[in-house]
């Protein structure tokens, strides 16, 4: 589907030349403005699909500690002991299945690729975690309800 800014000069063209839309020259003006209209487009839908796999760690950690919330009577916040628990197991999420391939490979052989990247994913998280651990306040009861009410978009996080 061509995004706005696409169909509008491709409309503005196709109202000026009428069907011959088909029919214009390599270099003309109008070729070249689709061109770059064309281009803008491109570049827009990378920078924000680019933009959206960068956010998704953040969005699943935050549907995580939603699912929580949901768990958790209506008018409770969480204490530091549950908020640690909840983290701990967070970081645990993927150690059966790295577990699972670390024993289904043989001795002697490298680690498989999905094997590196939940090491080094975990690894990551770990660091955060003692560092700074980036999670919605849960020990506010307002923002607990805001979460328990969230629709999973990164935009209304």
């Amino acid at each position: 589907m061509p995004s706005k800014s696409l169909s509008k000069v491709s409309k503005h063209i196709s109202k000026k030349k009428g069907a011959k839309i088909n029919s214009l020259h390599e270099n003309s003006r109008d070729s070249q403005r689709l061109r770059r209209a064309s281009a803008r487009d491109d570049k827009i839908n990378r920078l924000s699909s680019a933009r959206a796999k960068m956010n998704r760690p953040f969005v699943q950690r935050a549907k995580y500690f939603q699912t929580a919330a949901a768990e958790k009577g209506e008018g409770e916040v969480f204490t530091n002991e549950e908020i640690h628990a909840l983290i701990a197991e967070y970081l645990l999420r993927d150690a059966a299945e790295l577990s699972l391939l670390q024993s289904s490979r043989r001795a002697g052989r490298p680690a498989a690729m999905r094997d590196d990247q939940l090491t080094a994913k975990l690894a990551l998280e770990e660091k955060e975690y003692v560092s700074g651990f980036w999670m919605p306040d849960v020990q506010d009861s307002m923002n607990l309800a805001l979460l328990r009410n969230w629709s999973g978009e990164w935009v209304s996080l």
